[in-house]
């Protein structure tokens, strides 16, 4: 039950046309920021406690502003990082040469379906993972607080007006950095490739605010696997992967190669054996789960009377609307299909590709319900899910389409997996994010129908966003693997990865010997977690642990992005611990929180601003200095990335002592 129920009587405002063009503006927003840094670093960020913040700051100036009001806009703004996150596979499309750009409608309409699916599959599991479950839902929990602590008094007003100032503070800081990287007078990444006796690898480091803002949000363990996992790929793998292949060439296009052809594959098979991993491990909560679900539907059946905090959508609207959406469905299939081997047995196709997208996507919902709840929605390993998921959509079009193809209908059977798995995508990403958000409502009173409108209609804004965003991106920098992509074409790690792992199944190209070599590694380190969570606590504390999916994910991606994502989550570490020591910790560690979110975002949206410039002018606006001036680019870099850092920590520090 709800911590502050809402008083006897009229109930308080909730789902208000104030709080829907709020939150529909807001997740315009944070859609497009999370689309950028999503494709440029594989991770995405969880919007509802920005949102929350926000909207309690905006909206506190109308008197008859509610709890459950504001609840509404976080609501219907978190979808923004849940959909947004379409982008782990959309771009795949483009990477293996069937898109070249990306249909508007067809974009939306995959994205909307696939998200509102995963709304609808989720409204089961709200009592059994929200209502009767002990999982810590953090970032559910961090909303509600905000939303709590917002609406008590003037206290809680001057609260969340430092929080808005806090992110607008964390936005101008990485606004500064961008600036001056886009001018050249910084260096944009910092590092350098060496010879390791036969073989050879590098270290990196990219310049980004927003890099280090993700890291303060995964935490030490996640940080500190990641730089583990990255150790292993460019400490041992990529030396010996490149004695063996010689060794010849220049040193920088040796590395770049080998880690493409080789490394990466082993770290792809790590992320399938840590989320196969993952998800055995979920079994028996979710079993205990649903079995609550039964139990709980046989007593509203019996006549209990439902509490306005307990009402879900009706089972009708939820079933009706799982039923229904097999039509658009099959309509986007078909029409994907066309010209292509699919139509040769066009229904078979069809019923194989329902079948996949309901019954797996039922249980992906589940799990990365699970997921979010257990670790929170940042966290949560969705991408592989993912993974998962497209390998078995492509064994699947495999049976359907046996023996060898022409190198056409190849690409077209590729571009069908990838596209049938994107409802899937659509699925596990809204569910990750709708239990999160439920769980804040249950602690603040809200009605859960009201919210899961809410979402679908978060999902509807995001979806409009996310084509314009991918084309203007595609346009002005391109996917790496990409047919005509730069050299400084966005990685789109997750989307890489997947078109490649469909690729590889359906073209009996894919290499299973490292991909296995990959599994056995993460397999010892699963032991060594497992091991390390065995250790009795300290003082209360948690022990410490190697989230093998966080190794496995280092071994992946490149070592550019690892370095400032662990420092970031070091520099977390250290701010939460000299929070815990402050008058107020969970107010100066949420600030914290809020000042990396500004950096994001900052970062995310100067990024496409400066995408935008060079779109409509055909070349870079901002450029002041020659290529003669990189030498003291790498030098000033470093330098003024410490500075503003310090800077904004320090600032932060000062200014939510002072509220405090």
């Amino acid at each position: 039950m709800p911590d502050t129920p809402p008083p006897a009587g009229k109930p308080p405002r909730e789902l208000t046309w104030r709080a829907l063009l709020l939150g529909g503006a807001l997740t315009f927003i944070f859609t497009a920021a999370n689309v950028y840094f999503g494709l440029r670093v594989g991770l995405t960020f969880s919007t509802a406690l920005p949102a929350a913040v926000i909207s309690m700051a905006l909206l506190r100036g109308f008197k008859d502003n509610s709890l459950v009001e504001n609840n509404i806009t976080q609501t219907l703004a978190s979808a923004a990082g849940a959909v947004a996150t379409m982008i782990f596979i959309l771009p795949g499309l483009v990477m293996v040469g069937w898109w070249s750009d990306f249909p508007y409608w067809t974009t939306v309409a995959v994205s909307f379906v696939g998200g509102t699916l995963g709304v609808m599959m989720s409204v089961p599991l709200r009592r059994a993972l929200v209502v009767n479950s002990p999982l810590p839902y953090p970032e559910g929990i961090a909303g509600a607080e905000v939303l709590r602590v917002g609406g008590r008094s003037e206290e809680g007003a001057e609260e969340n007006r430092f929080g808005l100032r806090t992110m607008l503070f964390g936005g101008a800081l990485s606004v500064v950095m961008s600036t001056l990287i886009a001018l050249k007078l910084a260096a944009d990444e910092i590092g350098r490739t060496f010879r390791v006796g036969d073989g050879a690898t590098g270290v990196s480091f990219t310049v980004s605010l927003g890099l280090l803002a993700i890291g303060h949000l995964i935490g030490l363990s996640a940080g500190i696997a990641l730089l583990v996992g990255t150790f292993v790929s460019w400490g041992v793998l990529l030396p010996w992967r490149t004695a063996i292949d010689g060794g010849g060439g220049a040193i920088d296009t040796l590395v770049g190669a080998v880690f493409s052809s080789d490394v990466r594959f082993i770290g792809a098979g790590a992320i399938a054996v840590a989320s196969l991993w993952t998800l055995l491990k979920l079994v028996k909560p979710i079993a205990e789960g649903l079995a609550g679900i039964v139990a709980s539907n046989r007593a509203r059946r019996s006549g209990v009377e439902v509490p306005l905090v307990e009402r879900d959508l009706p089972g009708s609207v939820v079933l009706g609307t799982v039923v229904l959406s097999a039509l658009p469905i099959v309509w986007l299939l078909w029409r994907f299909a066309e010209g292509g081997p699919v139509m040769d047995i066009l229904p078979l196709a069809l019923g194989a590709s329902l079948a996949f997208i309901f019954v797996v996507g039922a249980v992906v919902a589940a799990v990365t319900g699970y997921m979010a709840g257990l670790v929170g929605t940042s966290n949560s390993p969705v991408s592989g899910v993912g993974i998962l998921s497209i390998i078995i959509a492509a064994v699947m079009i495999a049976l359907l389409f046996p023996g060898q193809h022409s190198a056409e209908d190849a690409q077209a059977l590729v571009a069908y997996a990838l596209f049938t798995t994107a409802f899937v995508f659509g699925i596990a990403l809204i569910s990750n994010d709708n239990l999160q958000d439920l769980k804040t409502g249950q602690l603040v009173g809200s009605t859960p129908w009201k919210q899961q409108l809410a979402l679908v209609l978060g999902v509807a804004a995001g979806s409009l966003v996310i084509p314009p965003v991918l084309n203007l991106l595609s346009a002005t920098m391109g996917f790496a693997g990409a047919p005509g992509a730069g050299p400084d074409a966005l990685p789109a790690p997750q989307a890489s990865l997947i078109s490649s792992l469909a690729q590889g199944v359906l073209g009996g190209t894919l290499r299973w010997d490292l991909v296995g070599l990959g599994g056995a590694i993460i397999a010892g380190f699963i032991v060594i977690d497992e091991l390390l969570g065995k250790r009795p606590a300290k003082d209360g504390a948690k022990p410490f642990r190697l989230p093998p999916l966080a190794v496995a994910m280092g071994m992946y991606l490149p070592i550019s992005l690892i370095v400032p994502t662990a420092t970031g989550a070091i520099l977390g570490h250290r701010w939460d611990s000299r929070a815990e020591k402050s008058a107020r910790p969970e107010f100066m560690k949420r600030s914290g929180v809020l000042l990396v979110t500004g950096m994001i975002v900052g970062d995310s949206l100067f990024g496409l601003g400066y995408a935008a410039a060079v779109a409509g002018l055909g070349s870079d606006p901002l450029a002041v200095v020659g290529e003669g001036f990189a030498p003291a680019a790498q030098i000033l870099a470093p330098l003024v990335l410490i500075a503003i850092v310090w800077w904004g920590y320090a600032g932060t520090r000062a200014g939510a002592e002072r509220v405090a």
